[in-house]
């Protein structure tokens, strides 16, 4: 099968860079990493916590290969959102302090560009290594983690293995009802309409790609309660406990810096 005629999911896999030490950490290992320093995170709203480990992340992605184009390729959506989350949060925060330029419910004070700050900072702490840690990820080697190390139910873990597998073909379902419409000549006005009516019947579609699939499955013994084997065994090893520890060692030191500066706010109070 030529590159040209891959899937759009693999393909975008394909062309995600080889990351030096990350590539060969088990993906459980980087899911429990990614919660074990995000989630610290959650707990406070300040930027001193965020800078530090925003920072700390980036000079670590750095090492292992990440450079800005491969930073504004893979996390544009992040690099968005930062923005327009902290643009709200600089018109709309709750105003503390001097106030610099108001109209009708916007009022940008100090408090709220502080705010603002804050949350830009965060939001990219928070996405960037969700986003980086999975760049090269395959979906059957995260599943099989999940069953065997992680001991989630097969079922459940079988399931959503089936499901991210099926997320490629609507992109192309998509593109080829596209090109159909168009080549009937009714797919180059009305873009409201065609959405809606492209929408519907790729959600007719899916409906019964899913059905077909899961009797398919059914009928291969994939719901049974029966104990079951794997192809493939899932390990870790020293590598999976470096990434781990890094993780809890980068929300400590960001937590602890907030604490330090006396920026620490809890969300809570």
């Amino acid at each position: 099968m030529s590159a040209g005629t891959l899937p759009v999911a693999q393909q975008t896999q394909q062309d995600a860079p080889r990351l030096r030490f990350i590539d060969s950490v088990n993906p459980v290992s980087r899911l429990a990493a990614a919660m074990l320093l995000t989630t610290p995170l959650l707990v406070t709203v300040d930027w001193v916590s965020a800078a530090t480990a925003l920072g700390i992340q980036l000079a670590l992605f750095a090492i292992a290969g990440v450079t800005p184009r491969t930073l504004a390729r893979r996390a544009w959506p992040i690099l968005i959102a930062a923005p327009v989350a902290g643009l709200s949060m600089l018109l709309y925060g709750q105003p503390s302090g001097e106030e610099y330029w108001s109209f009708w419910l916007a009022r940008i004070t100090d408090g709220s560009i502080e705010l603002a700050i804050a949350v830009t900072v965060r939001v990219l702490a928070i996405g960037l290594p969700a986003v980086l840690l999975f760049m090269h990820v395959d979906p059957t080697e995260l599943a099989d983690g999940l069953a065997q190390i992680w001991r989630l139910p097969s079922r459940f873990v079988l399931g959503a293995l089936a499901g991210a597998r099926l997320v490629g073909l609507f992109i192309e379902d998509w593109q080829a009802m596209s090109l159909s419409r168009r080549a009937r000549g009714i797919g180059d006005h009305g873009a409201l309409r065609r959405f809606a009516t492209m929408a519907f019947a790729l959600l007719v579609l899916a409906i019964r790609r899913g059905s077909k699939l899961a009797t398919a499955m059914e009928a291969r013994g994939f719901g049974s309660d029966v104990p079951r084997t794997w192809a493939r065994e899932s390990k870790v090893g020293w590598r999976d406990l470096v990434i781990v520890l890094v993780a809890v060692a980068i929300a400590a030191v960001s937590i602890a810096a907030a604490i330090w500066a006396g920026t620490f706010h809890a969300v809570w109070s």
